[in-house]
């Protein structure tokens, strides 16, 4: 189990830096609804294409309005006349025809959320699902995302990861909602809020199993960033007692190759050796044990020899 950086003062927000390293030139941004990707902690780590966005969309829509006002004040772009309009999940209904009626014109749209990438546990799926329904263009500027942040310094596999977003709060929602991923056999990335997060970690050592590889990532690109690694155990008892704060990313690996019921190789190599050929039988118990296809292939040789000698 590792740690890095442990944080003596963490604090919530974004960390602002104020240098500059753009001089934005406000041009013409063709029609259509933009999503920019914003900053999840340092405002340095924003995209130049974002920038230009901001700086010449007509329009500009944003889940939290002052938030994106401070980032493009610290990126020196001026509104100068433009609207800002509040687009979230409480207000979406009455927005979007606003919106809409603004792609209709042949206007440029750009909406941001309030960190991190659009639509990715943000408000924004309707907003572009309506706009690919009227037949409008609908452009991506990617950027900043917590999840893939996490994956990249979390040290757990990234060939096959599911975002799994934040757990149902309660009742049989959350339960179903864990027992599925327990059953996926890919890297798993969860949302959760820093008060929720010892739970999650109870849970999901009763559902997914104590000993998988875990990693809990907090407050990544910002002045306090942490990753605490080790097992589902190990993390949720490197945390016991302390008041997180900030956001939080938690991944938890796949069931280990052999972590379920033994399985009886030899036996079911020969049962499907009786009903399939070679290949289609390693096929068939690769797919069935969970095991390396290699290791099957070459017990089934192993088998098919003995028997013709």
């Amino acid at each position: 189990m590792t740690h890095e950086q442990e944080p003596d003062h963490p604090e919530d927000g974004p960390e602002i830096v104020s240098e500059r390293s753009f001089e934005p030139s406000p041009r013409r941004v063709p029609p259509g609804l933009h999503l920019v990707a914003t900053p999840i902690g340092t405002a340095r780590d924003i995209t130049l294409r974002t920038l230009d966005i901001l700086a010449g969309a007509d329009v500009l829509a944003a889940e939290d309005t002052r938030s994106l006002r401070r980032l493009m004040e610290i990126h020196g772009i001026r509104l100068e006349g433009r609207p800002l309009l509040a687009y979230h999940d409480h207000n979406g209904g009455q927005m979007r025809p606003r919106l809409m009626a603004a792609l209709a014109e042949g206007k440029s749209v750009a909406f941001a959320p309030e960190a991190g990438t659009p639509l990715i546990s943000d408000p924004g799926f309707q907003l572009a699902r309506t706009a690919i329904d009227q037949g409008h263009s609908v452009v991506a500027a990617p950027g900043a995302s917590a999840v893939l942040a996490a994956l990249a310094v979390g040290g757990l596999p990234t060939d096959r990861f599911c975002f799994m977003g934040f757990a149902p709060s309660q009742g049989a929602a959350r339960k179903r909602f864990l027992a599925e991923a327990a059953q996926i056999p890919a890297t798993l990335a969860f949302y959760e809020s820093p008060k929720r997060v010892h739970r999650l970690l109870t849970e999901i050592a009763e559902t997914l199993g104590a000993e998988r590889d875990c990693a809990l990532c907090r407050e990544l690109t910002k002045r306090f960033e942490e990753v605490v690694r080790g097992t589902v155990a190990e993390v949720a008892a490197a945390i016991e007692g302390r008041a997180l704060k900030g956001e939080i990313v938690l991944l938890v690996g796949r069931e280990a190759e052999g972590a379920g019921e033994a399985v009886d190789l030899d036996d079911a190599l020969s049962r499907a050796l009786e009903v399939a050929s070679l290949r289609e039988a390693v096929d068939m118990v690769t797919a069935e044990t969970g095991l390396k296809r290699r290791a099957v292939y070459q017990r089934a040789l192993a088998l098919r020899e003995g028997k013709d000698e």
